[in-house]
């Protein structure tokens, strides 16, 4: 079957959703099919451009090229085509459960309004298209079920290659790999760290999406006193280093806000039976972030992400335990990618 995996993106940004969609595609042609892979370029500032990326995505006619056209996030589900599966991991959230918070990005003025409400109207146009919708957590689901009414089925992201994660050892510092933004929170790991009690420490690996981003930890490790506590690789890491950090961690931090899947780095860590720590509001996480089971959920306040780091380097052979467990939680969901292909494409 000939297919089009379509994603949007935006120049110089590589993230979970792109890595999804890299894989997707060779997993696709590992199972038989002729798959590729188009990126759509996207652009939301200023939020004007925002309406003609939707138009660009809409104009987009791949009818008799592919038997299958497999979108990923908004606006590339927008485009035309008779046999369009979509395996959603983005809407434009800044105009569903992101407005009227810190994160949403659009205006609130009448200009504001009026182009939030030409999203939504479009998104119940062409999602109304799709065969079948999937998407990549009970969350995006429940989102797309309140402010679309549309029904879909999850289906979890798997790794591509997560045979290559394994554990070395129980070192001592918490490894939290990830984009380096406000929605991210590695501030808020960073300001934990003032209230830790053991010798943990805190690595924190990822390319920063601004230069305030940077600037802002730069400037806590400064006035905390931190240097020593936490280390920042501010850039993007190769998946060797990934693997190895991963290898020999105690633990792993990720703490997003309202983040929409339980997200590769939950994935990875537990490919390497490392337990993870992560908060009450960080959304989909929770389908692997077990509580006293494969790790923490905590309140996101930095006393509290601190008592948890803390337990980790304290009781290292319970922290060994809940690493296990994890690895044995995610084989039990059926994470698979040949469960993806097969849903996708039957």
């Amino acid at each position: 079957m000939k297919i089009a995996v379509v994603n949007t993106h935006v120049p110089y940004i590589y993230g979970g959703a792109e890595f999804l969609a890299d894989n997707l595609v060779k997993k696709l042609n590992q199972h038989g099919h002729n798959a590729v892979l188009i990126k759509i370029p996207f652009q939301w500032n200023p939020p004007q451009e925002i309406i003609n990326h939707m138009h660009a995505a809409r104009l987009l006619h791949f009818e008799s090229y592919f038997d299958l056209v497999i979108p990923l996030k908004f606006p590339a589900y927008h485009i035309r085509h008779s046999n369009k599966v979509l395996w959603l991991l983005h809407q434009f959230r800044q105009v569903y459960d992101l407005w009227g918070t810190p994160f949403q990005g659009i205006p609130s003025t009448s200009e504001g309004l009026r182009l939030k409400n030409n999203i939504i109207k479009h998104d119940n146009l062409y999602l109304r298209e799709a065969k079948k919708i999937f998407t990549n957590s009970n969350i995006t689901s429940d989102r797309l079920k309140r402010f679309n009414g549309f029904d879909s089925e999850v289906l979890y992201p798997p790794l591509m290659d997560a045979e290559n994660f394994h554990c070395e050892e129980y070192g001592d510092f918490l490894f939290y790999p990830s984009r380096i933004n406000g929605a991210k929170r590695q501030n808020l790991a960073i300001e934990s760290m003032r209230y830790i009690k053991s010798k943990v420490k805190l690595l924190i690996a990822g390319n920063p999406e601004s230069e305030h981003d940077m600037k802002q930890m730069q400037a806590q490790i400064h006035q905390y006193g931190l240097k020593d506590k936490v280390t920042i690789i501010s850039q993007f890491i190769s998946q060797e280093q990934k693997v190895n950090f991963f290898a020999k961690c105690l633990g792993c931090l990720y703490i997003p806000f309202h983040e929409d899947s339980y997200g590769y780095v939950t994935l990875e860590a537990y490919h390497s039976q490392k337990p993870v720590i992560t908060c009450t509001d960080s959304g989909g996480t929770d389908v692997l972030v077990k509580d006293h089971l494969t790790g923490f959920v905590v309140p996101p306040e930095p006393q509290a992400i601190a008592e948890a780091m803390d337990k980790f380097y304290i009781n290292k052979k319970r922290t060994e335990e809940m690493g296990k467990l994890g690895l044995e939680h995610i084989r039990s969901l059926n994470i698979s990618w040949e469960n993806v292909v097969r849903r996708l494409t039957e």
